[in-house]
């Protein structure tokens, strides 16, 4: 099974110049773990931000969320792959690399994301597809 049968394509972002605050507002009001945190300025790159960065990075620090950027606290660089690679192969990467999403790319631009779940998720589909084979 591909990446591209079971990745997310609406991704949810934020620009590295918000406020942790706008972060978790957001994460909250759309219930989800992360955001794609888009860079503010040529010298950043594009990173990620989880409830578990804000959580250990931010709150359990007793820092301000309003005073914290986004962009400081974000996990850089993304970890990037080919919407061709299987579910397997980055299945392994995510165990290697101790991370709970990986982004789909193609030709340098984020057209995806890929979570645990979405794997979970894609093993039921393909138990029942082999079922009925």
């Amino acid at each position: 099974m591909k990446l591209e049968e079971i990745m997310t394509r609406k991704l949810e972002s934020i620009p590295s110049d918000a406020s942790v605050y706008e972060a978790i507002e957001k994460m909250v009001d759309k219930r989800i773990r992360s955001l794609l945190v888009r860079s503010s300025h040529p010298a950043e790159s594009d990173g990620v931000v989880t409830a578990r960065d804000v959580v250990f990075k931010v709150l359990a620090k007793g820092l301000h969320p309003m005073k914290v950027r986004v962009g400081d606290i974000a996990c850089r660089p993304l970890r990037c792959v080919s919407k061709d690679e299987t579910v397997e192969r980055v299945a392994n990467l995510m165990e290697q690399s101790n991370v709970a999403r990986v982004f789909v790319c193609d030709g340098g631009t984020v057209v995806g994301v890929v979570a645990l779940m979405d794997i979970l998720q894609a093993a039921l589909v393909d138990r029942a597809r082999n079922r009925h084979a």
